[in-house]
């Protein structure tokens, strides 16, 4: 590790021109008024059930022994094992994708009161919102690196529209109680075929944010403000935090780089980029810790848009391969 973080060191100081914003954001302080609880109470509705949301995938069971059994020896019995078993599943899924709908009706408010004007001054005014986004971008890097271990997800869902679609086990109208129609059975096959689904669902609709409003430039501002603000509290030698801000402080700083990647049209990793890659690899690497330190390192690699373009500086392609 002291090798790598020498080498991460050499890398940071050798054409480091970007200066990040000097944003400083209170992280450690979770206090909420009761004022902040009625003027955000849809925003904090949307982040009250995540903490289940999370740990309902965390201990997902998966149905394949059943469905194994259901296919390879089909009978009224294995089948009815096989569908009490994945029918539930089948639930917990319609569960993810509803959430992922309500952080599309969400996220445009938060965007319009931090994006519009001073972003800077957004963040620090608006400080209770600015702590709802990380929160809800936390959430998004939590949430995706678990459905990437657990590619059972996509077989038990399979299997659920096959007997959905048949109509076997059942009468139709039981059947579909479950997810309640077929149409929203595929967008929620759709929604799991990503590998990064809640990513997917905040990046597109903050590029829906940019075009409908023409606003990319101020938003572009804020997600590297936040990103910024990230490293700094992190970085911040004077005002230790505790593990779990600082493990918090990283997994946002990847989800904002990754989603300013996407809709910024230079990305972030070129030269003039207000969001300095290397500094903030080397803040992974310095104060990650041991589980999240590699998924923040393949977010980075594996989820931003621009790093293999052809203005991405050769040290930043050397500095992230040199990560893997």
């Amino acid at each position: 590790m002291g090798n790598l973080l020498s080498q991460l060191q050499v890398l940071v100081n050798r054409d480091n021109n970007t200066h990040m914003p000097s944003v400083q954001l209170d992280f450690e302080n979770s206090s909420l008024t009761e004022e902040d609880a009625e003027s955000y109470s849809s925003l904090l509705q949307m982040l009250e059930p995540t903490a289940d949301l999370l740990e309902s995938l965390r201990t997902y069971e998966g149905c394949g022994e059943y469905i194994r059994e259901a296919i390879g020896d089909p009978s009224p019995e294995t089948e009815a094992k096989a569908w009490d078993h994945v029918r539930p599943a089948a639930d917990k899924l319609k569960t993810f994708y509803q959430h992922s709908t309500v952080i599309e009706n969400c996220l445009p408010q938060i965007l319009q009161t931090l994006c519009i004007g001073d972003v800077n001054k957004n963040l620090e005014t608006h400080s209770v919102l600015t702590r709802i986004l990380c929160r809800l971008l936390d959430f998004v890097f939590e949430f995706d690196s678990m459905k990437m271990k657990t590619p059972q997800i996509q077989n038990d869902f399979s299997y659920y529209r096959r007997c959905l679609s048949r109509g076997k086990l059942s009468n139709e109208s039981d059947l579909k109680s479950a997810m309640i129609e077929d149409e929203l059975a595929n967008k929620v096959s759709m929604f799991f075929a990503y590998p990064t689904p809640m990513l997917k669902t905040v990046t597109e609709v903050t590029a829906n944010f940019v075009t409908q409003r023409n606003v990319g430039k101020s938003v572009s501002e804020c997600l590297a403000s936040l990103a910024a603000a990230c490293y700094n509290a992190v970085s911040n030698k004077k005002k230790p935090q505790r593990p779990e801000t600082t493990a918090f402080c990283l997994r946002v700083m990847v989800i904002t780089i990754i989603v300013y990647d996407h809709i910024d049209p230079r990305g972030a990793f070129t030269k003039n980029s207000p969001i300095n890659i290397k500094s903030s690899v080397k803040a992974i690497h310095s104060h990650g810790n041991s589980n999240d330190t590699p998924n923040l390192i393949s977010a980075l690699r594996y989820n931003t848009k621009h790093l293999n373009d052809a203005s991405t500086p050769k040290t930043i392609k050397t500095l992230m391969a040199s990560c893997s």
